[in-house]
């Protein structure tokens, strides 16, 4: 099952078996929930979602069934690229509009 990143809260990663209709998130703890019966297009609007916390807790926490997966022992490789990406093009913008700490005015 391949895992990509989630935008919002504290989803960090998620992932979906189409011929199983398992679906994986990863939360920021690095425990890890599989559900099952999930439709593809439940998968398709969580990493659609502009926060994928809130639509995990409006339409996914209570809708399927789910058992706890083995935890991560460390945060996973997408993840953490995709933090280090939303931080370097905040801190860009910033950097971009204020000019950089070290530049003279």
């Amino acid at each position: 099952m391949e895992r990509r990143p989630l935008k919002g809260g504290r989803l960090i990663e998620g992932g979906y078996d189409q011929a199983d209709r398992i679906l994986e998130i990863v939360f920021a703890d690095l425990s890890v929930r599989r559900f099952s019966a999930v439709p593809l297009e439940v998968w398709k609007r969580l990493q659609a979602a502009p926060n994928a916390a809130v639509y995990y807790e409006d339409r996914i926490q209570d809708e399927y069934p789910w058992s706890q997966a083995p935890k991560l022992s460390a945060r996973p490789a997408s993840a953490s690229a995709a933090a280090d990406d939303r931080t370097g093009s905040a801190k860009a913008r910033l950097d971009a509009l204020f000019g950089k700490p070290d530049e003279p005015a």
